[in-house]
């Protein structure tokens, strides 16, 4: 019987010479290079995925600087113009007493934003250096990331639909601002940022950590 101490090894496909095709999935020694279904070029990890990463970031995090600044929406009511940022819009929200409606669009549009740049960040740093979230907490988050990406246009498209439905010329008129393309930006390059993420440096992690 083994020390119950020791730490078990995980067999990966990379330790059992294997690697599969990002195109179909097909599985192949690591001496392979191109895919003999589909003719796709193999690598076991793609090298350049992190120089990606970094640098759609850093672009959604620039753009989203200014979608922070400048208004989200460009109300017109009898002739008075009003211009609301997301968060001058949720703090008239607040006052106005719709608070769950503020949560919402806080959440939506500053929590969840700021949470992504953070989690992608710790994610190309701690598969290249010591993580304090080890093993299988990377693969989740991870796949946080991934699940949220999908909900992260709620405020565009919130404005897209305003914008389209109150245009009552000169009683009210609703138009996006500035802000609603820049934020859109954001969301569009911190979703790429995500997807240049190459989930099997997570495992590479995983074995260093030796767990």
């Amino acid at each position: 019987m083994e020390n119950a101490g020791r730490t078990q090894e995980v067999l990966t496909a990379r330790r059992a010479g294997l690697t599969g095709c990002r195109n179909c999935g097909r599985v192949h020694d690591c001496a392979a290079q191109v895919c003999a279904r589909c003719g796709s070029r193999i690598a076991s990890r793609d090298p350049h995925s992190l120089q990606r990463v970094w640098a759609w970031l850093a672009a959604g995090i620039i753009v989203y600087i200014p979608a922070n600044i400048y208004p989200m929406l460009v109300t017109t009511t009898f002739g008075k113009t009003s211009q609301n940022s997301i968060v001058g819009g949720v703090i008239e929200l607040f006052h106005h007493g719709a608070y769950v409606v503020a949560l919402i669009v806080f959440v939506a549009s500053v929590v969840i934003p700021i949470g992504k740049f953070l989690a992608i960040a710790y994610l190309a740093v701690s598969v290249r250096s010591a993580a304090v979230i080890r093993g299988h907490g990377r693969q989740k988050l991870y796949e946080v990331v991934e699940f949220i990406g999908r909900w992260s246009m709620i405020d565009v498209f919130v404005v897209a639909i305003l914008s389209a439905l109150v245009q009552l010329d000169f009683a009210a008129t609703v138009n996006p601002g500035i802000a609603a393309a820049s934020f859109a930006l954001s969301v569009a390059f911190t979703m790429l940022s995500a997807h240049s993420f190459d989930p099997r440096l997570i495992w590479d992690a995983y074995e260093a950590d030796d767990i």
